[in-house]
């Protein structure tokens, strides 16, 4: 749950809420991600996936299990545990189908997956985001992403450094520590046979990272 925070610049203890619900003031708040509250730290792709498209919205000022019947209700529909992690939803039909849910459960504007405007249904800005941010398998599951769309050398793929955030196969901390130390972004790049704009974007990322802790 930590590693997701500080991957996808969120507040200590919102990905655990997010992804396993919480109790406030005696009364519990069900998970938007899990079927239902395990208490386990560990997360699956899936569960990491679903987070990186909610981490659009937090700064949405709506609680966020409010969606949790938009995602029940595409569970059943699409046949998948982590129905957001998959392009299913993102298709013409797919938004036609969330968007009628979104309608049938009431669900805040603020938290809306898809919106119409000029008259087409189209993806609202934190679901183009997520869907720009995103790469796809030949399955349709989501296979990595980047966590900072506007660093996109920079990704999260389970298959290298166990999730932690790379360019190519290099952790952007290992990249960071490197330079902190003193190596220049050249050096870093000659070493790693990266190009010089890989290596800007590491540094770039780990300091926005650092940024966000000292605000939290």
């Amino acid at each position: 749950m930590a590693q997701i925070d500080r991957v996808l610049g969120l507040r200590s203890g919102t990905a655990e809420r997010w992804i396993d619900g919480y109790v406030r003031s005696r009364r519990r708040y069900p998970p938007v991600v899990r079927l239902e509250p395990t208490g386990a730290d560990i997360v699956t792709w899936g569960e990491f996936s679903e987070t990186r498209l909610l981490a659009g919205y937090r700064r949405a000022g709506v609680p966020m299990y409010r969606l949790r019947p938009v995602v029940e209700r595409l569970r059943a529909a699409f046949g998948h545990q982590h129905p957001l992690a998959h392009a299913t939803w993102l298709t013409p039909h797919g938004r036609e189908l969330v968007e009628e849910i979104q309608r049938e459960v009431g669900l805040d504007d603020r938290l809306a997956l898809v919106i119409y405007r000029n008259g087409q249904l189209v993806l609202s800005l934190p679901a183009q985001e997520f869907e720009q941010a995103v790469d796809f398998d030949g399955t349709d599951i989501v296979r990595r992403f980047r966590p900072d769309p506007t660093l996109p050398e920079v990704f999260v793929d389970p298959l290298r450094q166990y999730g932690d955030p790379v360019v190519r196969s290099v952790p952007t901390a290992v990249i960071a520590e490197q330079n902190r130390a003193g190596d220049s972004i050249d050096f870093i790049a000659e070493g790693y046979l990266l190009t010089s704009e890989q290596v800007r974007q590491a540094i770039e990322y780990e300091r926005r990272g650092r940024i966000t802790q000292k605000a939290a």
